[in-house]
């Protein structure tokens, strides 16, 4: 993708993706607030789908390239684009992650994360707590002036540090009128490389980080990838502007 097929937002487009980003971030406390054991991922489905019905949004993920629902949920070895079943209950112990976007008055919002279903495992919090920490160092990269692969980095020294592999086939982007704009963001890179980042670039930051290996594979369903290892993988995602004022973080209560 070239640098300039990057789409520059204006600051009235910026504060319209922030009431998209909003709302995601409020619908994604309401469904983090129902996660329990016994309760199944379609049951999230929804929720979400209710949320957006009564706040007049649609859902971003739903019908895109096929993709039949308003929610990703992925479980435990999961990494992302875990489909919502009936089938599926969460467990005592297991981790989930959401991924969820809208689009609201032309303009998407993203934005992702994991929790714990009731008590979970040490080596499990310990996963969700450093994914979180990678997408919290990565967002002060995001400035006027920095590399694309500043971002990148932090996010990999982050993961790598705590023992744990980023994800390589999947990467974060850009987002404003549609879900996936350039550029492409990704979880691993040289410090000081990449395109300049420029004031009204607005990019979705979404770590995922495994337990073991890297490495992924894609269920039958042709969407769910699963870690190729089975241990367990965690994802968070926002959206962020950069502006001359430093990282606006749109996604983000």
């Amino acid at each position: 993708m070239g640098r300039e097929e990057v789409i520059l937002k204006s600051r009235s487009e910026i504060e319209k993706l922030r009431t998209s980003n909003l709302l995601v971030a409020e619908i994604l406390e309401i469904l983090k607030g129902k996660v329990s054991a016994g309760i199944t991922t379609m049951d999230l489905e929804g929720i979400a789908d209710g949320e957006l019905k009564r706040r007049g949004a649609h859902p971003a993920f739903k019908g895109y390239r096929g993709y039949p629902y308003c929610l990703c949920t992925s479980v435990n070895e999961e990494v992302v684009h875990g489909m919502p079943s009936v089938k599926r209950v969460l467990k005592e112990g297991d981790i989930l992650s959401i991924d969820f976007g809208v689009c609201l008055d032309g303009y998407y919002g993203d934005a992702a994360a994991t929790v714990a279903v009731g008590i979970a495992s040490p080596e499990a919090i310990r996963l969700i707590e450093a994914t979180s920490e990678c997408l919290e160092r990565a967002i002060p990269a995001a400035r006027v002036g920095g590399r694309l692969y500043d971002i990148s980095h932090e996010i990999q020294s982050c993961a790598e540090k705590s023992g744990y592999s980023v994800v390589r086939d999947f990467v974060g982007h850009g987002i404003g009128r549609s879900l996936h704009e350039p550029p492409e963001v990704p979880n691993f890179g040289r410090a000081g490389t990449g395109p300049r980042l420029k004031e009204g670039m607005v990019l979705a930051i979404e770590p995922m980080v495994n337990e073991g290996g890297s490495e992924v594979r894609i269920l039958a369903d042709g969407w769910t990838a699963v870690t190729a290892d089975g241990k367990l993988s965690a994802h968070f995602e926002h959206s962020v502007a950069i502006t001359e004022d430093g990282p606006y973080v749109l996604s983000r209560l």
